[in-house]
């Protein structure tokens, strides 16, 4: 069987249990990481050496690094659905990952310790407001890019969206105090990305609700 390392409230480990449960495969996972620890361990450092989630375990194959998880379980699982057999298609939805990887993400990040992880005595109203900005900015960005599509990649469910999608349920649940309200409503007011949101929230609300009814987390 499957196992999955990482605890759920773990965005990047939300990925793939998202993955698992569109796929429809049996899996077992293991709490790691935050308040379970277990990431020094030597048997998990043998697993993944930089000690981080999530881990995925396959018969003997390990992969870590939330989106060569996605992929590798798209890719031997559900090809021909969120593995396109179509080179130039995949690379459609496999830019998009990236993108998620490199300019959303770290604006995101940056946001979610700012408004969650730091304490509101702490937190920096101008930091907060400029990060929502760009945040916003990069939803924007996503909307122009559905038109005409139901999900980013087309009509279906693809690579794509997992990963993104992942973000804007996590966005939903914070509150960002500080912000301008139109820029926490960013999301809400782009009418394709609200519909994608939508969509995805509805398809992944059981393998994501996991991790927020559970109680925040690093992401």
């Amino acid at each position: 069987m499957l196992r999955l390392w990482g605890r759920a409230t773990s965005m990047n480990v939300q990925k793939a249990i998202w993955t698992l449960d569109e796929i429809g495969l049996a899996y077992e996972r293991i709490d790691a990481g935050g308040r379970f620890g277990g990431l020094d361990k030597p048997a998990y450092r043998d697993l993944n050496p930089h000690q981080r989630i999530p881990t995925l375990e396959d018969e003997g194959v390990v992969v870590w690094e939330s989106n060569a998880v996605v992929r590798y379980l798209a890719a031997r699982y559900s090809e021909g659905v969120l593995w396109d057999r179509d080179p130039g298609k995949r690379a459609g939805a496999d830019q998009w990952m990236d993108w998620m990887q490199t300019t959303l993400a770290p604006d995101f990040y940056a946001l979610f310790w700012a408004v969650v992880r730091t304490p509101p005595a702490k937190q920096d109203r101008q930091q907060i407001k400029t990060l929502a900005e760009k945040v916003a900015e990069h939803y924007r960005l996503l909307d122009r890019q559905l038109e005409g599509k139901r999900f980013l990649a087309g009509d279906e469910l693809s690579l794509a969206d997992i990963p993104i999608g992942a973000t804007l349920w996590r966005y939903h649940q914070m509150e960002i105090a500080s912000a301008p309200r139109r820029l926490v409503r960013a999301p809400r007011r782009a009418p394709r990305l609200s519909q994608l949101g939508h969509d995805l929230l509805r398809g992944a609300a059981g393998a994501l609700r996991t991790g927020i009814d559970a109680g925040g987390g690093k992401p």
